[in-house]
């Protein structure tokens, strides 16, 4: 990754060279909004879309704050994202979570995250009249940074709750379909993940140390130009024996009020999280992005 990282800055550079300042020509909402691990899209899963409102001639940029409450847990992301010519997206993004119920009332776990997202055919707005959706590709760098709270108990690493690593790759394929005339948009992807709970509780376990491929979809509707309503579904791996694991799903609401700036709010269910707090985890999801 420290190979990686000026490469991908280098091709930024060069990207915001060509285009001095962002051109915000794209549909409003069409940049979707700040996925949980930093990239543009729904709530919990990512779009091929490209974060941003910058054309294919242009550039565009956001940053988001996304909290995460259920009964016992709470969850804060914030980061960045830039997306060039409307075909490359690069995101950082940080997770902060947080128990708030004994005996978890202590713990806090922070991940990394650095996404690359390439936009590889079609045009989910601009191809109207063909069924062909807009794909992307993308990859998800996280390295969990260590349990806190928990010293007393001895355990200070993803590795003692029988983790296999603290640090992974999560690959994935996204189709996006807008349909104008209908309101509607519809995504499916697939992703390939090792990560518990998105990696907060590391990445591979005593129950499976193996790659899987796990489907999420979403679909919104645009009650108007600035308003939508939508839902999304993300399975996901289970692998550790202390992590009953879950698919996700959540009903969201997102505001684009101008081009800058956007608030999504849902209900979110994470199901079971962990065996010392055996309940299935709900709440409030409320995110808020401001760019360009």
């Amino acid at each position: 990754m420290k190979k990686i990282i000026p490469a991908l800055i280098a091709v930024l550079a060069c990207g915001a060279a060509a285009a001095a300042s962002p051109d915000m020509g794209k549909l409003l909402a069409t940049g979707g909004v700040s996925q949980v691990e930093g990239a543009g899209g729904g709530g919990i899963t990512p779009w091929a879309l490209i974060s941003g409102y910058g054309t294919r001639d242009s550039w565009g940029a956001n940053a988001h704050y996304t909290y995460v409450g259920t009964q016992d847990y709470k969850l804060n992301s914030y980061g960045v994202a830039v997306g060039i010519a409307d075909r490359l997206e690069l995101s950082l993004a940080n997770q902060e979570f947080k128990g708030s119920l004994a005996p978890l009332d202590q713990l806090n776990i922070k991940q990394d995250i650095l996404g690359l997202k390439l936009k590889v055919a079609g045009d989910a707005v601009y191809e109207q009249d063909s069924w062909m959706p807009q794909v992307a590709i993308g990859i998800m760098y996280k390295r969990n940074k260590g349990i806190g709270g928990l010293g007393a108990l001895g355990v200070t690493n993803v590795k003692q709750l029988g983790a296999k690593d603290d640090h992974g790759y999560d690959y994935y394929v996204s189709a996006t379909k807008i349909y104008l005339e209908q309101s509607l948009l519809l995504n499916a992807t697939l992703r390939a993940t090792r990560a518990n709970q998105m990696g907060i509780l590391g990445f591979g376990g005593d129950k499976n140390d193996s790659t899987r491929l796990m489907p999420e979809v979403s679909a919104a509707y645009l009650i108007n130009r600035k308003l939508a309503l939508g839902a999304e579904y993300r399975r996901k791996p289970h692998n550790l024996g202390v992590d009953n694991e879950k698919a996700y799903y959540d009903v969201f609401v997102a505001w684009f009020p101008t081009r800058n700036f956007s608030v999504t709010a849902a209900y979110a269910d994470l199901g079971d999280i962990t065996i010392f707090n055996p309940k299935k985890q709900h709440g409030l999801y409320l995110s808020l992005q401001a760019g360009f």
